[in-house]
């Protein structure tokens, strides 16, 4: 593209309002906003100032691209632009302006497609599918592209329903005789052995550590449903056998539990793992077994944090409404009592005393936990449909998974706190 061509016409800015009567469509501001920044023009994101809202230099193109996506706007010149910049800053209001410079480059962490053309494994991913209704490029890895060092190409690594232990999701009591989860197992042990490894659980434990390299060099990783806590059971289990034989062909350790070190985790602490193979769960950390929850009355709280002395948690919770409806997954919802102290807990369903969405850092970089699978369906079902994110376009659930794909562009101002 020219850059005639996206140089503003005049003196205005473009402001994308994300409060909740200003924004025809949430989801594709950040879309548009990532566009903007695709092109190499620098945004605004305007903390706490109506939900959370964007800005950047007026152009016909960049109109015409919000009119075409359905993007609402407001046209301002540059004395009213000053008037917000100079009004966020105030020291008596919640607000602040973070600049955002560069469209991050993003991976997902997804399994490969069968000879059909159709994904391994029988579900949909919830970041993928906001990714492609924002229309914001990404790339699919896996395995393979994480061990040959590929990560450091990417800004912001999507990981979600994956089983870091190598038990293929606890499956096996209802899936075993599925075709999708032999097919599955086949082409795992195949990968494995593809990669020089014995076991699919020591495969995933490689590729856990090369993440971990990844995040500890300044990388972003963001992890939803169960690939939050196996990740982190996967790091706590490092030389240690915690697959039963149908798993990996040998018995387990008997005294697994007591050879779990804690310090390698990023969120969790002293979790026990449930030792029955074929119960679909992997430790306590998850709730899901004991939370009484009615689906009406499950929601949870986001936390207002200082825009000002705590950006980064407030860039992660920006939103319309400070209160998600909750949704379920494999991994449901984190106890607290296993949550290091150490880490950001940005939303918990208080009453129930569970976390559903945490933040912390690891040397220079970010990661981010995201409980449960998709913010617009409740309780979704293996095979069941994808969700139409058209009927959803003011979702706040997926809101927060947007806010963590736009927080590697944002000039990162030094914690306070």
């Amino acid at each position: 593209m020219c850059l005639m061509a996206v140089m503003p016409l005049r003196a205005a800015y473009m402001l994308i309002p994300m409060d909740e009567s200003g924004q025809k469509d949430h989801m594709k501001a950040y879309g548009i906003t990532y566009w903007v920044l695709d092109q190499g023009i620098e945004a605004w994101w305007l903390l706490n100032y109506r939900g959370g809202s964007f800005a950047f230099h007026h152009n016909r193109l960049f109109e015409l691209e919000c009119l075409t996506r359905g993007v609402s706007f407001e046209i301002i010149p540059d004395g009213k632009f000053n008037q917000i910049l100079a009004e966020v800053e105030q020291p008596e209001v919640n607000m602040s302006a973070m600049k955002l410079e560069v469209a991050p480059k993003i991976a997902v962490y997804a399994p490969e497609f069968n000879n059909r053309g159709e994904r391994v494994q029988p579900w949909d991913d919830a970041v993928t599918l906001v990714l492609s209704y924002a229309e914001i490029p990404y790339e699919t890895i896996y395995d393979t592209e994480v061990l040959n060092d590929m990560l450091p190409k990417y800004d912001w690594l999507h990981l979600h329903h994956e089983d870091f232990t190598g038990q293929y999701g606890r499956f096996y009591r209802g899936g075993s005789t599925q075709a999708w989860y032999r097919e599955n197992q086949r082409r795992m042990e195949a990968l494995a052995s593809s990669l020089g490894f014995a076991k699919v659980s020591q495969l995933k434990l490689e590729v856990v550590k090369k993440i971990k390299e990844y995040v500890r060099g300044g990388g972003f990783m963001f992890a939803m449903c169960s690939a939050t806590d196996t990740y982190d059971i996967a790091l706590a289990a490092d030389g240690v056998d915690i697959c039963a034989n149908m798993y990996d062909g040998d018995a387990a350790d008997p005294n697994a539990q007591s050879k779990l070190d804690f310090s390698k985790t990023f969120a969790f602490k002293d979790f026990e793992l449930i030792p029955d193979p074929l119960v679909y769960e992997y430790s306590t950390i998850d709730h899901y077994l004991s939370r009484r929850i009615s689906p009406d009355q499950d929601y949870f709280t986001l936390f207002d944090f200082s825009a000002k002395w705590d950006p980064v948690p407030t860039m992660l919770t920006q939103n319309h409404t400070r209160t998600v409806k909750g949704f379920m997954g494999q991994t449901t919802a984190f106890k607290k009592q296993f949550i290091k102290s150490n880490v950001l807990i940005l939303g918990e369903n208080k009453p129930a005393d569970e976390a559903r969405y945490i933040h912390g850092t690891y040397d220079l970089g970010f990661w981010t936990f995201y409980s449960g699978h998709d913010p617009e369906d409740y309780r979704h079902l293996l095979n069941d449909p994808e969700t139409d994110l058209s009927l959803h376009p003011n979702s706040p659930g997926y809101r927060l998974i947007l806010n963590n794909i736009l927080f590697p562009a944002a000039k990162k101002k030094k914690r306070k706190t």
